[in-house]
Protein backbone atom coordinates (compact mmCIF):
# COMPACT_ATOMS: atom_id res chain seq x y z
CA UNK A 1 0.00 0.00 0.00
CA UNK A 2 1.34 3.49 -0.51
CA UNK A 3 -0.12 6.91 -0.71
CA UNK A 4 -2.01 6.30 -4.01
CA UNK A 5 -4.07 4.02 -2.03
CA UNK A 6 -4.24 6.22 0.90
CA UNK A 7 -5.69 9.13 -0.99
CA UNK A 8 -8.30 6.78 -3.34
CA UNK A 9 -9.68 5.13 -0.22
CA UNK A 10 -10.02 8.14 1.01
CA UNK A 11 -11.93 9.37 -1.70
CA UNK A 12 -13.97 6.38 -1.96
CA UNK A 13 -14.82 6.51 1.72
CA UNK A 14 -16.09 10.29 1.45
CA UNK A 15 -18.03 9.66 -1.25
CA UNK A 16 -20.21 6.80 0.25
CA UNK A 17 -20.56 8.84 2.88
CA UNK A 18 -22.18 11.38 0.92
CA UNK A 19 -19.81 14.30 1.71
CA UNK A 20 -17.89 16.93 0.13
CA UNK A 21 -13.89 18.02 0.55
CA UNK A 22 -15.23 20.88 1.80
CA UNK A 23 -17.90 19.72 4.24
CA UNK A 24 -15.13 17.38 5.89
CA UNK A 25 -12.44 19.62 6.09
CA UNK A 26 -14.63 21.51 8.00
CA UNK A 27 -15.98 19.05 9.89
CA UNK A 28 -12.55 18.04 11.12
CA UNK A 29 -11.82 21.27 12.43
CA UNK A 30 -9.23 21.98 9.43
CA UNK A 31 -9.05 24.77 6.50
CA UNK A 32 -11.61 24.38 3.56
CA UNK A 33 -8.78 22.78 1.54
CA UNK A 34 -7.53 20.21 4.36
CA UNK A 35 -9.04 16.73 2.42
CA UNK A 36 -8.49 17.83 -1.45
CA UNK A 37 -4.65 18.36 -0.12
CA UNK A 38 -4.54 15.05 1.16
CA UNK A 39 -6.27 13.64 -2.03
CA UNK A 40 -3.97 15.83 -4.16
CA UNK A 41 -1.30 14.32 -2.86
CA UNK A 42 -0.50 17.37 -1.35
CA UNK A 43 -0.24 16.34 1.80
CA UNK A 44 -0.66 13.25 3.80
CA UNK A 45 -2.46 13.49 7.49
CA UNK A 46 -0.32 12.82 10.80
CA UNK A 47 -1.40 9.48 12.59
CA UNK A 48 -3.82 11.37 15.33
CA UNK A 49 -5.16 13.16 11.45
CA UNK A 50 -6.10 9.64 10.42
CA UNK A 51 -7.48 7.98 13.58
CA UNK A 52 -10.36 11.34 13.51
CA UNK A 53 -10.73 10.46 9.91
CA UNK A 54 -11.10 6.94 10.21
CA UNK A 55 -13.66 8.13 12.99
CA UNK A 56 -15.20 10.50 10.82
CA UNK A 57 -16.40 8.13 7.97
CA UNK A 58 -17.25 5.90 10.74
CA UNK A 59 -14.21 2.76 9.57
CA UNK A 60 -11.84 1.17 11.64
CA UNK A 61 -8.14 1.62 10.60
CA UNK A 62 -8.55 -2.08 9.48
CA UNK A 63 -11.17 -1.29 7.87
CA UNK A 64 -9.55 1.48 5.91
CA UNK A 65 -6.70 -0.04 4.83
CA UNK A 66 -8.85 -3.39 3.69
CA UNK A 67 -8.86 -3.21 -0.15
CA UNK A 68 -11.46 -6.28 -0.50
CA UNK A 69 -13.70 -4.57 1.39
CA UNK A 70 -15.69 -2.28 -0.52
CA UNK A 71 -18.28 -0.77 1.49
CA UNK A 72 -17.78 -0.95 5.19
CA UNK A 73 -20.01 1.80 6.14
CA UNK A 74 -22.68 -0.29 4.58
CA UNK A 75 -21.62 -3.50 6.22
CA UNK A 76 -21.99 -1.95 9.42
CA UNK A 77 -25.21 -0.78 9.17
CA UNK A 78 -26.09 -4.37 7.89
CA UNK A 79 -24.55 -5.91 10.98
CA UNK A 80 -26.07 -3.20 13.02
CA UNK A 81 -29.89 -4.18 11.84
CA UNK A 82 -29.20 -8.21 12.08
CA UNK A 83 -28.42 -7.77 15.85
CA UNK A 84 -31.79 -6.51 16.62
CA UNK A 85 -33.63 -9.67 14.19
CA UNK A 86 -34.85 -12.96 15.72
CA UNK A 87 -33.11 -16.66 14.73
CA UNK A 88 -36.17 -16.90 11.90
CA UNK A 89 -35.45 -13.58 10.55
CA UNK A 90 -31.45 -14.55 10.41
CA UNK A 91 -32.52 -17.56 9.19
CA UNK A 92 -34.07 -16.28 6.31
CA UNK A 93 -31.30 -13.55 5.65
CA UNK A 94 -29.08 -15.91 5.72
CA UNK A 95 -30.68 -18.04 2.71
CA UNK A 96 -31.03 -14.53 1.18
CA UNK A 97 -27.20 -13.51 0.95
CA UNK A 98 -26.29 -17.20 -0.17
CA UNK A 99 -28.87 -17.05 -2.75
CA UNK A 100 -27.32 -13.69 -4.25
CA UNK A 101 -23.70 -14.83 -3.86
CA UNK A 102 -24.50 -17.84 -5.99
CA UNK A 103 -26.28 -15.59 -8.30
CA UNK A 104 -22.98 -13.43 -8.79
CA UNK A 105 -20.82 -16.58 -9.32
CA UNK A 106 -22.81 -17.54 -11.79
CA UNK A 107 -22.83 -13.92 -13.80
Amino acid sequence: MDETFIRERLTKLRLQKHVSEYKMSLDLRHSKSYIQSITSGRAMPSISEFLYICEYLGVTPKEFFDPNLENPVLLERAATGMKKLDTEDLNLLIHIIERLSEKNKEE
